[in-house]
């Protein structure tokens, strides 16, 4: 392992939980680990947002290294970025997709399997690790599966789906399970309990904040892309006022100074 991969190993112990943020840009990722953040992550909805894409698997492979190594740049905490689902349904193709990714520094990836059958993404796992081993990497694989988010089967049936998909995963070489909108304590046990791997959830209405979820044995808790949407909402209600009445004051309200964002990116090369 290199440093920064077991630096973000170590942080999956579960004690304290992981809070990991998700950026969407290398400012945002230098402001986010100034106030304390001991990993990065990204939101792949926040960066392809941000470049003009959609969120969805359908952008360029390309521009998630290119950010990647923007944001290593200026941050020297382990940096985690979304893969989506690889960007093909090739496992070989998305093996050579990840190898620019790991060029940049990343020490881990989310990938997940949306609507996908579950040995489809197990088979990317498989390829992934195999590339990141290559490259002397010991990448952290989050297998993010969509049981909740989509709703993938029967509400009564969602947490025995969840742990057959880490079971599956884990086997390929995933180190952690992903779960968005997994709310519900009970539900949380019962996956914890039976995953052999890791859990890791993103914030979502509903949940209990990151200290609880730690009493319920979770590791990682990320933001999604929950920052981004709250920023670009205000962004736009300022936008709005400026361009209907040229308004200044709203302007000066709540804002980081010049030199505060200045100082930020000091020295960072």
């Amino acid at each position: 392992m290199s440093t920064l991969d077991k630096v973000f190993a170590d942080l999956h112990q579960g004690n304290p939980i992981l809070n990991l943020p998700n950026a969407w840009d290398a400012g945002s990722a230098r402001i986010f680990e100034a106030q304390g953040a001991k990993a990065i992550a990204t939101t792949s909805a926040g960066v392809l947002w941000a470049l003009g894409y959609p969120d969805g698997n359908l952008a360029p492979a390309r521009l998630q290294a290119e950010v990647a190594a923007a944001i290593t740049r200026v941050i020297r905490v382990p940096l985690s970025i979304d893969f989506e689902a690889g960007y093909s349904d090739d496992p070989r193709t998305v093996a050579e997709n990840i190898k620019p990714v790991l060029d940049a520094g990343v020490v881990g990836i989310n990938i997940e399997d949306g609507q996908d059958a579950p040995p489809v993404l197990a088979a990317k796992i498989e390829a992934v690790r195999a590339a990141a081993e290559k490259a002397g990497i010991a990448l952290w694989i989050n297998a993010r599966s969509d049981v909740y988010l989509q709703q993938l089967v029967d509400e009564p049936k969602r947490a025995e789906e969840s742990i057959k998909r880490a079971e599956l995963y884990g086997k390929a070489g995933a180190n952690s399970i992903f779960l968005p909108a997994l709310t519900h304590a009970d539900d949380i046990k019962a996956v914890v309990k039976g995953s052999p791997i890791p859990i890791a959830l993103m914030a979502w209405p509903g949940l209990t904040d990151s200290a609880e979820l730690q009493k319920l044995g979770v590791v990682r808790l990320s933001s999604g892309s929950g920052i981004p949407q709250v920023i670009w909402n205000h962004a736009a209600r300022l936008a709005r006022a400026f361009v209907e009445k040229g308004e200044s004051g709203p302007m000066a309200v709540d804002y980081m100074a010049h030199g505060e964002l200045q100082s930020l990116f000091a020295e960072r090369k």
